[in-house]
Order: structure tokens, then sequence, then C-alpha cells
């Protein structure tokens, strides 16, 4: 389980740090070879779209890497955003193990 407090570097800053920059790609660049419109690439660097497993197949082709990958990214953002609101926390306290039927 995540159990750092430091957030984990979200798929925005992934996308953007380590392979548009040094791969001087554009955002456009990037949305013509994912066949996507602009926005969506524009949503990812921004952190305001989430990676879906549709999305993670696409960035894993143009990129050479694995679905995995950008998932596990995604994966992890999510569980630090959840184990980190304090609304989000009460929901999951409140929840209780279910006992086995005897």
């Amino acid at each position: 389980m995540l159990t750092t407090k430091r957030k984990p570097a979200t798929v925005g800053e992934i996308l953007t740090e380590e392979f548009m920059q040094p791969l001087g790609l554009t955002q456009g660049a990037l949305a013509e070879a994912m066949g996507v419109q602009r926005k969506h690439v524009n949503e990812l660097c921004n952190d305001r779209r989430n990676v879906t497993a549709a999305t993670a197949l696409i960035l894993a082709r143009v990129f050479g890497n694995s679905p995995d990958f950008w998932l596990n990214v995604q994966r992890r953002t999510d569980l630090w955003e959840a184990m980190n609101s304090p609304r989000e926390r009460e929901r999951i306290k409140r929840a209780r193990r279910i006992r086995a039927a005897a």
C-alpha cells in the first residue's frame, strides 16, 4: 500500500517532463501522433483528465512502453489522493470487514 506523505508524480508531470520535453514534442504533435484532439493531450498534461485503459494503450503505442506503466502512474495518484483527502478518509473509515457466514 502507498504510505508516503509525498504526492507521487502525476501522469501530466511524467508525460511532460519525461517524454514530451526530452523528445521536443508539443501538445499538438503528441495529439496528432495519438490520433486525438489537442484538448485531450492538454487535459492529460494539466492533470484534468485521467488515463483510461484506451488512453494507456495509445500512449504505450506512441512511446513504445507498456500500458501498465501509464495505468500504474494513474493508480498511484488516485490512491494517494484518496488516502490524503479528509473526505475520502472518512468514507474509508466507515467501511467494515464482512464476516464469513457460519
